[in-house]
């Protein structure tokens, strides 16, 4: 007699990927998911990766993400730059609108060539 627990499987559970895993994995093609401050799944676009260099003690890195999921403030087709912060293992919006200027001249001129 054949043994059924070779016929059945057992779902593993599903990998929670982490979201700044993915957008360090230059081979990630998934969206990336993030949660708003009420706690609902926001997904994203991730459009590019870019270091800069704020001072000679101080660099960050900050990737632009495009909402896929609607995001009061937001307009379609609009990217949200990010910082990542390593300390806390997070992102965190970049508000400072010299060094959003900033990151958006180095990817326009990645971009261009």
């Amino acid at each position: 007699m054949k043994d059924l627990r070779d016929e059945i499987k057992t779902p593993k559970a599903k990998k929670v990927n982490d979201p700044l895993e993915q957008i360090l994995d230059e081979n990630n093609t998934e969206n990336i998911t993030l949660y708003g401050e009420d706690n609902k799944p926001i997904e994203f676009e991730q459009i590019a990766v870019i270091p800069l260099e704020i001072s000679e003690t101080l660099s960050k890195l900050y990737t632009i993400l495009i909402p896929i999921t609607p995001m009061e403030g937001v307009n379609e087709g609009e990217g949200v730059l990010f910082y990542i912060n390593e300390a806390k293992h997070d992102l965190e919006i970049e508000r400072d609108e010299k060094i959003i200027d900033k990151v958006l001249k180095i990817y326009q001129d990645l971009i261009g060539e």
